[in-house]
């Protein structure tokens, strides 16, 4: 094993860690801002979550039993050499991580439900690659758990329909209910084919939401709006918070078409990024 695989490995089990176990700073106020504006059961939600987040920090513990499906995203500079296979180094790095933390095993077999009992598989984790300028390995995980992932969506508009997409999000979210753990967070990936745009929905929720400029940051400001005159609230109980905030990624697409996909995460936006110096 060479010494940058190691550093690898060693850097996305601290990753994992890391994502497991804490929010991103601004995922932790936008939690505080909302116990502030809510009321009642609904506030007592969000103490719960915020407690939750305390205890999880103080004991090193996940935030969440379900900890997750696991993808990497990874830059990797096109001036390195890579002697090694990144996928071993980073499937390695889930299962130390799987029994040092602990996290639940979750990952199995699609068809014979079988556990591997390290929350690694075939395709598992998986890992969004691409090459990049430089000498550095820019490094980001996404943990998402089963509640959130079995309601996303996706939907071929036809092409000059780009108007109806807020309102078909906002359907989406109001049959999901109370399953994906609300307040949640909501990737939308639009334009590409098929697969590009559900590649490019759970991308988005790597992001700090509602941040894009220009008629996408309109249309994931409208979104955010709509989603919470929902009254969903915080666990499906109510109140003024079904969704935290909203992540739009985009590709171009052929003229005939308008692919949408829609991902959804909870509350524990578990994310987290670094880079590597060889």
């Amino acid at each position: 094993m060479t010494e940058l695989q190691k550093k690898l490995t060693k850097t996305a089990n601290q990753l994992i860690q890391e994502a497991e176990t804490q929010l991103p700073g601004w995922a932790e106020k936008k939690l505080q801002k909302t116990y502030q504006k809510e009321e009642g059961v609904s506030k007592k939600q969000i103490q719960n979550i915020l407690d939750n987040l305390e205890i999880a920090k103080l004991k090193n513990k996940p935030i969440c039993q379900d900890t997750g499906l696991i993808t990497f995203y990874i830059e990797v500079g096109r001036d390195l050499q890579i002697d090694f296979q990144i996928q071993k180094a980073l499937e390695q790095a889930v299962r130390d991580a799987t029994k040092e933390l602990p996290m639940r095993p979750s990952i199995v077999d699609p068809i014979t439900r079988k556990n591997t009992d390290d929350n690694t598989g075939r395709g598992v984790p998986h890992i969004e690659y691409e090459p990049v300028k430089g000498d550095e390995i820019k490094l980001g995980v996404l943990v998402k758990g089963g509640g959130s992932e079995n309601v996303a969506r996706q939907k071929m508009f036809l092409p000059d329909e780009a108007s109806k997409i807020p309102e078909w999000v906002v359907e989406v979210v109001g049959e999901a209910g109370a399953k994906p753990c609300p307040p949640i967070y909501i990737g939308l990936g639009i334009g590409g084919g098929l697969d590009i745009s559900a590649k490019l929905a759970k991308k988005a929720l790597m992001e700090q939401p509602n941040t894009s400029k220009g008629e996408i940051g309109e249309m994931e400001n409208q979104i955010l709006e709509k989603v919470n005159e929902l009254g969903v609230g915080p666990m499906g109980l109510g109140g003024d918070t079904t969704a935290l905030g909203v992540s739009i990624e985009t590709a171009s697409c052929h003229t005939a078409s308008l692919p949408v996909a829609l991902n959804v995460q909870c509350w524990a936006t578990r994310t987290a990024t670094t880079t590597i110096e060889a």
